[in-house]
């Protein structure tokens, strides 16, 4: 899902737990602020049958350079 985070570390694993922390934040504030379900929509996902739906432009890679 696209959101407006980034961040970075010295190594991917630091790097990915950074990311992890920002991805995280982004989401309680958007739940505080009663914006969490806009979000996902906004980035093209589709809340069906009780689930979130990813875009089908969106790749599941794993971890990068693994």
């Amino acid at each position: 899902m696209p959101l407006d985070v980034m961040n970075s570390g010295k190594t991917p694993d630091e790097a990915r737990k950074a990311l992890d922390e920002a991805v995280h934040l982004f989401l309680v504030t958007a739940a505080d602020m009663g914006t969490l379900e806009e979000a996902p929509q906004d980035a093209g996902y589709e809340f069906k049958e009780g689930r979130w739906v990813s875009p089908s432009w969106v790749n599941n890679i794993g971890h990068m350079g693994n």
